[in-house]
């Protein structure tokens, strides 16, 4: 009886604190995990994040490197919460970047393109603390269960030059970039071409 009576406590603790952290637009706890050597751990739910849209076949230079992906961005749904509730991304927010193969030919598919197997896996993480420029960029190797933060040239700059809204490339998730622009925090300089 005594194990119920703490279970049901446990549960009403964790419900009364989940309640107040969706109030306030806080976020309640860290998505990403980060060791004290900055490895950062791959996230295994992130299908079950919120999903904010599609690219095929996005290049950030002149030259191509092969096949079209599709490029899938999901974000940690408290760090979504508190973006809606002011514009602005937590500390602790993380962004997945899933790349999959792009496929025309299969099945019943006469034009047109779909999704197919995994190809690479990247993650960014805001930590003002821990990251010069408050945010890292993280690339997993295929089956890696951590990913260390690739050199700063590789991500950070291109974001911080172009991301719309606070290193992110909020130009590219349609439903997020009203909400941006409500808050005054849309950076229209940062979105226009090279």
């Amino acid at each position: 009886m005594r194990s119920i009576a703490f279970a049901v406590a446990g549960a009403l603790i964790f419900t009364a604190a989940a309640l107040r952290s969706a109030r306030t637009g806080r976020a309640p706890a860290r998505q990403a995990q980060l060791a004290k050597d900055d490895q950062l751990a791959r996230p295994l739910d992130y299908r079950q994040w919120v999903y904010l849209s599609s690219g095929l076949g996005m290049e950030y230079s002149a030259s191509s490197y092969g096949p079209q992906l599709f490029t899938n961005v999901f974000v940690a749904p408290a760090a979504y919460r508190q973006f809606l509730a002011t514009g602005k991304w937590p500390d602790g927010t993380m962004f997945v970047l899933e790349e999959r193969e792009g496929l025309n030919k299969g099945s019943i598919n006469k034009a047109g393109h779909y999704q197919g197997d995994l190809e690479g896996l990247s993650a960014s993480v805001k930590d003002a603390s821990r990251f010069p420029g408050g945010w890292a960029y993280f690339k997993f190797a295929n089956g890696a269960s951590n990913a260390t933060p690739m050199p700063r040239p590789a991500c950070w700059e291109c974001h911080n030059a172009h991301g719309a809204v606070d290193n992110t490339f909020v130009q590219f998730y349609p439903t997020l970039k009203p909400v941006a622009r409500k808050f005054g925090a849309y950076d229209e300089r940062k979105t226009a071409a090279p």
